[in-house]
């Protein structure tokens, strides 16, 4: 599949919805099963284990409290209720694009494509997907539906959000986060798209909203969007430079060789200490590395996802 030709095809982002049938048609059809199958398995009560009864579903830990023997009665959901969040903060729009093609995305662009991928293959299955988007304010939100208005209100959104810059709009991520999650009552599959760079360096305060997703059993899964080459490995030509921070306007003057081992030391660890904590919270950490193959980052996810499922 020619994504490039089908990004010209379609007009850009302009058709965002064509563009990601197109990219979910290449990598799903060779799975057995939707990587989403199987999720919503949700608990409903207690009742009296009954002798002869599969001893599976027994709540050991209601035993030891009690003495009795308990079950779990769990109900079936027909739908997976899905909520994406986007980060939309100055620094999710670098580097600066007047077009995107696929093998140039920049950070919003890839949200945008991916989140509406996902959107696809849960449309396909009538599933209730929702979103939210922050930078400085919660810009935008819509409670989980599965309607065809819905879907294509949604995709409207993320066109938009592509194609308008924010000026010096900050990320306050732990702030919107611990909002976002009281809005979503009931369990969800959770997309959270960000750069985890923020304004604030109150990591703590961050490591703890994300914590908060967790709430009511969400299934949390984090595409940890960046370029590895600029904003991790600090890689760029030694000629003095303007570094302009995007969200606060602040700029320094500088030999990038003289920052370089300290800025990638301190960013590395901070990105190491990030998985570890996705790790302890058990939430899926997944590197979005924009300048590889967009295709093989979401492919990647999907196949491992679906051999556990």
């Amino acid at each position: 599949m020619n994504l490039q030709a089908e990004l010209n095809k379609t007009g850009g982002f302009k058709n965002l919805e064509l563009l990601a049938k197109r990219v979910v048609e290449g990598f799903i059809a060779g799975m057995h099963k939707s990587p989403f199958h199987g999720f919503s398995a949700e608990f409903a009560e207690h009742k009296i284990y009954n002798q002869g009864e599969s001893t599976k579903h027994i709540d050991w830990k209601l035993y030891a409290k009690t003495d009795r023997l308990y079950t779990k009665r769990y109900d079936e959901e027909t739908n997976l209720r899905c909520h994406l969040i986007i980060d939309n903060s100055s620094s999710m729009h670098y580097p600066e694009m007047a077009s995107f093609s696929i093998a140039q995305l920049n950070k919003i662009a890839f949200t945008a494509l991916a989140s509406a991928s996902l959107m696809h293959i849960l449309k396909k299955q009538r599933d209730a997907v929702g979103m939210s988007i922050y930078s400085d304010a919660y810009d935008y939100y819509a409670p989980e539906k599965g309607s065809e208005r819905h879907h294509q209100m949604l995709l409207g959104e993320l066109s938009r959000t592509v194609s308008t810059k924010p000026i010096k709009r900050q990320t306050e991520t732990y702030t919107y986060l611990h909002q976002i999650a009281e809005k979503i009552h009931r369990r969800s599959l959770i997309f959270f798209f960000t750069d985890m760079f923020q304004t604030s360096t109150d990591n703590s305060k961050l490591f703890e909203a994300l914590r908060h997703l967790k709430h009511k059993k969400h299934e949390v899964v984090l595409f940890h969007v960046f370029d590895k080459g600029k904003e991790k490995l600090f890689d760029f030509d030694n000629t003095p430079k303007t570094f302009v921070d995007v969200e606060t306007g602040a700029d320094i003057k500088l030999y990038p060789e003289t920052m370089k081992d300290a800025y990638a030391s301190a960013v590395t660890s901070y990105f190491d200490t990030l998985r570890l904590k996705c790790g302890q919270y058990q939430i899926k950490y997944v590197e979005a590395d924009i300048t590889k193959d967009f295709d093989k980052i979401l492919t990647t996810y999907m196949v491992e996802r679906s051999k556990f499922k």
